[in-house]
């Protein structure tokens, strides 16, 4: 079991750091990835309370619940951060007016996807019938590490964009 446990968190590790890398080629920056993985943290976060309100140990399902709600938090991310930039080159608006454009624009999507996935999750994480109580902890992960990301990604995801591409508008303005 430990074994399993092990590997599954350096699966985890080399999972983001893969991903990162990735969008790092596609997005052609290093700071846009940064922005995106701004929002697993929350995810983290929820998955621990929502493991720590249940009374549910820390294991291997709930470590695939985690895998799983890190990955739909990112995609949300991304879905925000790429019409953030998209806005902010394209119709040359001001970093606040793209983060705020894009959080309205991509706040149906978003909430969809999390809910979603969330109402999906409820009755496994009831743990009713046979074998329920099995799975419940990869709900429960889920459930919390989605409810916290999406606010993650709504709010603090924005803020950062704005902060990090507010200093290099300034950055680039400044006389030589």
């Amino acid at each position: 079991m430990n074994e399993a446990f092990d590997r599954l968190g350096l699966g985890l590790t080399f999972a983001a750091l893969l991903v990162y890398l990735l969008m790092v080629v596609n997005y052609q920056s290093w700071l846009d990835p940064f922005i995106i993985i701004c929002a697993l943290p929350g995810a983290f976060c929820g998955i621990v309370w929502a493991l720590f309100l249940t009374q549910t140990t820390f294991n291997v399902p709930s470590l695939m619940g985690a895998i799983m709600s890190i990955g739909v938090a990112t995609a949300n991310s991304i879905l925000l951060v790429t019409f953030a930039t998209e806005l902010l080159r394209d119709n040359g608006m001001s970093p606040l007016e793209a983060a705020v454009t894009a959080g309205f624009t991509r706040l149906r999507p978003i909430i969809m996807t999390a809910f979603a996935m969330i109402i999906g999750m409820l009755p496994m994480a009831l743990g009713v019938g046979e074998g329920g109580e099995q799975n419940a902890p990869l709900a429960r992960a889920v459930i919390g590490g989605l409810g916290v990301a999406t606010f993650a990604t709504l709010f603090f995801v924005p803020l950062m964009f704005t902060m990090i591409h507010g200093r290099n508008a300034s950055k680039q303005q400044e006389p030589a």
